[in-house]
């Protein structure tokens, strides 16, 4: 995010200034953490002697000069880490980001703590320097997304971050396979608190399912239906031993065409309003009648249908399992 955006109302050369002071801080913090390491070496035997050998005038000065003013020394960085604090929390204030004045020092405990000049809480500069990269990161300044630590630290932690996610879920979802076997009711408790409870919607979708279905279906395959209808009706009059003697008779064939082609009209019309008359409201509420009166029976639960429907969930349950354990790390990486 570049500076501007991210300090819209300061005036540039403070926004500059306040960049500048970032900067500053993150030197200051890396120079004093390679003084905390060099000091802590120093104070080693062996690695004292051999600065001692190897630049006997460099060993004296530190000696004299550095190690023997220490704290006197950290607590010089400590002023300005301090005052880095303080400016921050007063800007925190002045640009209202937090819900509350006195969050800031809750939020930043690492910078706070940071300051108490101990070999403990001077470890937690090293946080400090992580804060002020990420800032200059959303200023736009730096993008450690392309430095090589980040992109190292980033893919081991998405593989870490995956593997214990997965263990978890493996775990999760074998301790409901668990609770599906032991349980004695478990198609009766769905029942009751997942169907039952939605029962009018249910049925409302069953018969909007239905009044669908068989409407795309009528339309997808009118002509061959009205064909069937046509050669139902023509094979019925010829089969028909009482048309059969009507045939022979004067104009009988005339008028058992007349007549096919009649009762074929006739019942072709009849299907053309019947399947039309699906869309209807009385359609509709017939169905939705004739589902409710079978939908307690429906609903029976007996050994077979409790066995099965535990077996359901527990292979989907099983399904989840296998797709968990597929490490997608390997496809990303590899």
């Amino acid at each position: 995010m570049p500076a501007r955006e991210r300090y819209p109302h300061l005036p540039k050369a403070v926004e500059y200034a306040h960049i500048g002071w970032d900067f500053f801080i993150l030197t200051l913090v890396v120079i004093n953490l390679s003084l905390l390491l060099f000091d802590s070496l120093f104070l080693l035997g062996p690695i004292n002697q051999g600065i001692a050998s190897i630049a006997p005038g460099f060993h004296a000065f530190y000696d004299d000069t550095i190690h023997s003013r220490f704290l006197a020394i950290d607590l010089v960085f400590v002023s300005f880490f301090i005052a880095d604090v303080l400016l921050g929390w007063s800007i925190a204030i002045a640009e209202r980001r937090y819900h509350r004045w006195f969050f800031y020092p809750f939020v930043h405990w690492y910078d706070v703590l940071g300051c108490i000049p101990l070999a403990g809480f001077r470890l937690l500069r090293i946080l400090r320097v992580v804060s002020l990269i990420n800032r200059l990161h959303r200023l736009g300044f730096i993008d450690v997304t392309r430095w090589q630590i980040f992109l190292f630290v980033a893919k081991y932690y998405d593989i870490l971050l995956e593997e214990l996610s997965d263990r978890i879920a493996l775990r999760l979802l074998g301790n409901v396979q668990q609770q599906i076997r032991a349980s004695d009711s478990l198609t009766e408790r769905v029942i009751e608190r997942v169907i039952i409870p939605r029962k009018a919607q249910l049925i409302h979708e069953i018969a909007q399912r239905l009044e669908s279905t068989i409407g795309k279906a009528y339309q997808h395959n009118r002509q061959s239906i009205m064909a069937a209808i046509s050669d139902l009706v023509s094979r019925t009059l010829r089969e028909s031993p009482e048309i059969q003697r009507f045939n022979r008779l004067p104009m009988g064939q005339q008028a058992t065409s007349a007549m096919e082609a009649s009762l074929s009209g006739v019942a072709q019309r009849l299907v053309d309003e019947l399947l039309l008359g699906i869309h209807s409201d009385e359609f509709r509420r017939l169905v939705e009648r004739t589902a409710d009166s079978g939908f307690d029976t429906w609903l029976t639960v007996d050994e077979g249908s409790n066995r099965v429907t535990e077996q359901v969930l527990y292979d989907i349950l099983e399904m989840l399992k296998d797709q968990v354990r597929h490490q997608g790390w390997k496809d990303r990486y590899e």
